[in-house]
């Protein structure tokens, strides 16, 4: 892999040394103008990066006030000490991708992201299994300035942990916890709903503590909510989606997946909430700022509670949910009762395909 980052900054190089550019001689790495250094390396990956950052200090001084996003996802052994030596070096850092396949990240190498990273604003540390609560005191004291923040996976953090970090990071606005299932627990949603009044997007996929007293804070605590997913949070009922309906009404995707307990009053709570906030659509367009609300996405996979007329009546009034070939965007796997579902492009089709005898 290195071998591979080497010969790309070569090939730069030797090519611009050939160049003739006014005032500007370049026979060494270092007499490379900053600028222009910026401009290849928005060009090549993030291994290339991290070797130019070796050339020689001046480019590795450009680099770490010049850098702004990164990803290590590639490095497949030795990401922590990676981590580790780079951290220092990336004080201008707003993006960081640590996706991990094998688990090596440890929290001294989040604790230096935290001490040096301040303006960082968006972090994937998905998949890493050996986190503890450590790492998110790290993040709560040197990383506030978050919006997006990626734990899925992680499955060794506490609930106590993650309150803590809604308290200082109050910016996010993005968080996927799918997988975290002793981090999230009503406790900590109400923490997020108290601490994150900007979030957009939350995923809590398969944490099974999740109740409605949780979904509820979030209703009222987080009102632009416009992601939520909720699939196999099994404890809810339709009181979480008759919050959500009611208080969440930029919501455009909802997730409730193997969520068992739903029936149809989740459903006509959502229809009901759709017909009341056309008219909010209507003022929209008069002032040209149309942006279609409502819902686009719903899953309700495993709800074999759901009768076909509650589900029609959530299709009828949001017309971005699909059920057609290619476009579905209304997810009903396992729910055979509901076949009879259709979206306003299949009924349209069925019109043109066969008139009224009149025509």
């Amino acid at each position: 892999m290195v071998t591979e980052g080497s010969a790309t900054l070569s090939q730069c190089f030797e090519k611009m040394k050939e160049m003739n550019m006014e005032g500007i001689v370049i026979t060494e790495w270092k007499d490379i103008p900053v600028e222009l250094l910026m401009r290849i390396l928005n060009l090549v990956d993030d291994r290339t990066v991290i070797i130019a950052s070796g050339v020689c200090s001046g480019w590795r001084e450009a680099i770490s006030f010049g850098l702004t996003r990164l990803s290590l996802s590639w490095c497949k052994k030795n990401m922590n000490g990676l981590v580790l030596s780079l951290a220092p070096k990336l004080v201008k850092l707003q993006t960081l991708v640590l996706r991990q396949d094998n688990p090596q990240l440890q929290d001294n190498a989040v604790e230096a992201i935290a001490n040096h990273c301040h303006e960082l604003q968006d972090l994937d540390l998905s998949k890493s299994l050996k986190l503890t609560d450590h790492s998110l005191y790290s993040l709560a004291r040197g990383c506030t300035n978050l919006t997006k923040l990626n734990l899925s996976g992680c499955t060794s953090f506490s609930d106590t942990a993650l309150a803590y970090l809604t308290r200082f990071c109050t910016k996010l606005k993005v968080l996927n916890l799918c997988g975290c299932v002793e981090a999230v627990s009503d406790n900590a949603l109400q923490a997020i709903g108290e601490n994150c009044n900007e979030m957009q997007s939350l995923n809590l996929g398969w944490c099974e503590n999740t109740s409605d007293d949780g979904v509820m804070s979030l209703a009222y605590g987080c009102p632009d909510l416009r992601t939520l997913d909720l699939c196999g949070c099994v404890q809810i009922t339709d009181e979480s989606v008759v919050a959500l309906a009611n208080r969440c009404v930029h919501l455009r995707s909802l997730g409730l997946y193997y969520c068992r307990n739903i029936t149809d009053r989740a459903m006509y709570s959502l229809a009901q909430s759709g017909v009341k906030n056309k008219h909010e659509m209507w003022r929209s367009v008069k002032k040209g700022k149309f942006d279609e609300e409502g819902l686009r996405s719903l899953n309700i996979s495993q709800c074999t509670y759901l009768t076909p007329s509650a589900v029609q009546a959530v299709c009828d009034t949001f017309p971005a949910l699909h059920t057609c070939s290619g476009r579905h965007s209304l997810v009903m796997s396992g729910c055979l009762n509901l076949t009879s579902v259709h979206c306003a492009c299949i009924a349209h089709r069925t019109h043109t395909a066969y008139p009224h005898p009149a025509h």
